[in-house]
């Protein structure tokens, strides 16, 4: 954690005061000094944006969209919506799975040419 103001060190000090004492404990567990009252809150999934400067919704539209059958399942969207997430944050999980299915769709084409 970064130095500190005398002024925040005060403030920190009576947040943790004016805390229960299991949330304080809590805290101690951690290290008191290493944890970080002020810090900022994440942006919410749906504002962060992918390299393509859209959020994950417009991206799930997108492709459902443009999804050759129009029949699919509630499953299906939201399988996408998870991918679309995942590859959003740059999850490790779901680049593993995205590079499965690329390399899997490749595998059958090779076994669908004679």
């Amino acid at each position: 954690m970064s130095e500190l103001t005398p002024e925040e060190e005060e403030r920190k000090k009576a947040i943790f005061e004016s805390m229960s004492p299991k949330s304080q404990a809590r805290i101690l567990k951690k290290g008191y000094e290493n944890w970080d009252p002020f810090m900022l809150p994440n942006d919410p999934i749906d504002m962060r944006k992918s390299k393509l400067n859209r959020t994950a919704l417009d991206l799930t539209r997108s492709f459902l969209a443009a999804w050759e059958s129009s029949d699919y399942s509630n499953a299906f969207g939201e399988g996408a919506w998870e991918m679309c997430k995942g590859l959003i944050n740059d999850d490790d999980r779901f680049k593993g799975m995205y590079a499965f299915a690329v390399w899997y769709e490749k595998e059958l084409a090779k076994r669908e040419t004679p």
